[in-house]
């Protein structure tokens, strides 16, 4: 059975995200600890912007909205994102001296890596509501949230705006769950405003691991999470499972799997962004669900084979080429 998704053709943008826009410190030396790591090479980064790039490099038209600090780091970050085709003009910048935020990446092994996170008091967490306009939202096909977002104020009241002005205009509202827990001071609040956005959402995308945290307990079921989010906006939920794959559940009753690509894995950060812009690009383009899955999943399988998150999203001609070797 083939299932698509529809979006107002008339649209002018394919997605519009709104969220964090930061800088990505990877260490250029692989399989050591940070430590002793002295180069990194220096990326645009963070959820929404990730996600916004690598969309645009699929061929979507694609715009953005954050808050950038007025210094080196915020215009880098504006030049970059503008150079891969993304409509920066939404991008307000931060007069009070916030700055960007940092992640240095540390690439132990393809299965250890981690990243220290610089998230104090950052430029893109003081989004006001009323830098968020409501005719370039409405002028979108979807409006992409990520959780992050969510975590502190002003930020969060600008993502609610937001989705608040999507419902009144058409607009499907894409929730990208992206939960980092050292932007949020408990469990309980990280439940709250997830489920809050959640329950708005048309299309909700995220691991089991946050959709557990969504829900404030270990081990939840996938039947569980869909039945309540089908109970309110959500028609299509996608649940992601590792290296087991993702899931795809419509609200009309199909579900979909995909399975994950082999790949040369070099580090473990940067799939869930690629996945999420290669999938949405797979269901804009008029690709039914399964396809549009085993897009997202191929776009990972790409990213996590590279040395950045933004720099390496794939075009569309590697992800076919990767579904068509190992179909």
């Amino acid at each position: 059975m083939k299932m698509r998704y529809t979006f107002n053709e008339e649209k002018e943008f394919d997605i519009v995200a709104i969220g964090r826009a930061c800088i990505d410190l990877n260490a250029v030396e692989y399989n050591r600890p940070m430590e002793q790591t002295m180069t990194f090479s220096k990326y645009v980064g963070g959820s929404p912007a990730n996600i916004a790039i690598g969309s645009s490099k699929l061929g979507l038209k694609t715009g953005f909205i954050g808050k950038i600090p007025d210094d080196q780091h915020g215009r880098f970050i504006e030049t970059y994102m503008r150079n891969t085709g993304v409509d920066t003009s939404q991008m307000a910048v931060d007069k009070d001296g916030h700055k960007a935020g940092l992640a240095f990446t540390e690439i132990l092994s393809p299965e250890e890596c981690s990243i220290l996170m610089y998230r104090d008091d950052v430029a893109d967490l003081y989004l006001a509501p009323s830098e968020v306009n409501e005719d370039y939202i409405a002028k979108s096909k979807m409006l992409l949230v990520s959780g992050t977002a969510l975590a502190k104020s002003p930020s969060r009241e600008a993502v609610l705006k937001a989705v608040q002005l999507a419902k009144k205009h058409q607009v499907k509202v894409v929730f990208e769950l992206d939960y980092r827990p050292y932007t949020w001071t408990s469990a309980e609040e990280t439940s709250v405003y997830y489920t809050l956005v959640a329950e708005q959402s048309d299309i909700v995308i995220g691991t089991r691991d946050e959709f557990d945290v969504m829900e404030n307990k270990s081990g939840g079921s996938n039947e569980e999470s869909v039945q309540h989010l089908f109970a309110h906006s959500a028609d299509l939920v996608v649940i992601k499972h590792g290296v087991e794959g993702s899931y795809a559940y419509s609200k009309s009753g199909g579900i979909f799997r995909a399975k994950a690509y082999k790949t040369k894995v070099l580090k473990t950060f940067g799939a869930g962004d690629s996945y999420a812009s290669a999938f949405l690009y797979g269901l804009v383009s008029g690709k039914d669900i399964e396809t549009a899955l085993k897009y997202g999943s191929a776009s990972a399988s790409i990213v996590v084979s590279k040395h950045s998150s933004s720099e390496a999203m794939p075009t569309v001609a590697e992800i076919e080429e990767l579904i068509a070797a190992q179909s």
